[in-house]
């Protein structure tokens, strides 16, 4: 007997969806960053547990939308929860019951919908805080199960894992054995480079950037040939990406082709280019390539 189904991660920016999703997987099919907001749409991480394959359904953060871009990276995390056989909540331990958290939990109840809650970062708080928590959330929800970890360790995580894996639906499998993802590489790797944009700008990065594959191609000798540009709002920003004399862009690469190469165990070259586009968040085809609803 086997089991499969899919399993939607759906709570606050920056809650740790992505580090989970990883940490299942064995390796990095979502990208990870202290900045807000880093998830744009529903990315899946397929592994196996016991007898059971489940599909994890990254989400974006659900927050209060201000732009077309946030309004649609808000339904594409409800639409990954409407598809998806077990819901679970994720709340980071430190943050507890905050705005953004009290609105999901009150949609959950206007969709009369099950979750289950995970508590995560619990190497930020004590013991005595999480059963605090515990209490606090149940009294305004009734969840089908509750679990504590830390993602970024792996610390009683294997517990919440084997809760899914018990839970979901028998089923043959949906995916190859191997496979850790459906998401095209050259999507993957477009969203590396953002992540290396991320992790070298910090405060400095323009949040309105996407990064957009031009070209992805298997060469004769074996290696990849990847191109990518990086869409940017205003002149300046364009010059933040640069850096003097190039050497930011060529940073990032560097970093981003590395991983790349890490992880597919092939030759990379990665050529970075950087447009000025100012009104990039309103192009239709900027939303195609990454399932997000344009008109959301």
């Amino acid at each position: 007997m086997t089991r499969c189904g899919c399993v939607a991660l759906i709570g606050a920016p920056n809650a740790g969806k992505s580090t989970i999703t990883n940490n299942f997987v064995g390796s990095k099919v979502s990208i990870v960053s202290p900045k807000a907001q880093t998830t744009r749409t529903t990315i899946k991480g397929i592994g196996i547990y016991d007898n059971t394959q489940i599909i994890f359904l990254d989400t974006p953060g659900i927050f209060s939308p201000k732009r077309r871009l946030d309004r649609a990276m808000v339904a594409s995390a409800w639409d990954g929860s409407g598809d998806a056989d077990i819901n679970v909540l994720v709340v980071d331990a430190k943050r507890g019951m905050n705005e953004e958290t009290s609105a999901i939990i009150d949609e959950l109840i206007k969709r009369n919908a099950h979750a289950v809650l995970a508590f995560n970062k619990i190497e930020l708080v004590d013991e005595e805080r999480i059963e605090e928590l515990k209490e606090e959330f149940e009294n305004v929800f009734a969840f089908d199960a509750v679990f504590a970890f830390s993602a970024q360790s792996g610390d009683h995580i294997h517990e919440f894992y084997q809760y899914l894996a018990d839970n979901l639906p028998e089923s043959p499998w949906y995916y190859p054995e191997e496979q850790m993802s459906d998401m095209p590489l050259r999507l993957l790797a477009a969203e590396i480079v953002r992540e290396k944009l991320f992790l070298n700008l910090r405060q400095e990065l323009p949040y309105a950037l996407t990064v957009e594959p031009e070209l992805w191609e298997h060469k004769e000798d074996g290696s990849i040939r990847a191109e990518m540009t990086i869409y940017v709002a205003r002149e300046g920003q364009k010059s933040i990406i640069l850096g003097k004399n190039g050497a930011m862009i060529k940073k990032i690469g560097q970093s981003a082709r590395e991983e790349l190469e890490e992880l597919l165990e092939e030759r990379i070259h990665l050529f970075l280019y950087v447009k000025v586009r100012e009104k990039w968040v309103d192009d239709p085809a900027r939303y195609g390539d990454w399932n997000l609803n344009f008109k959301a």
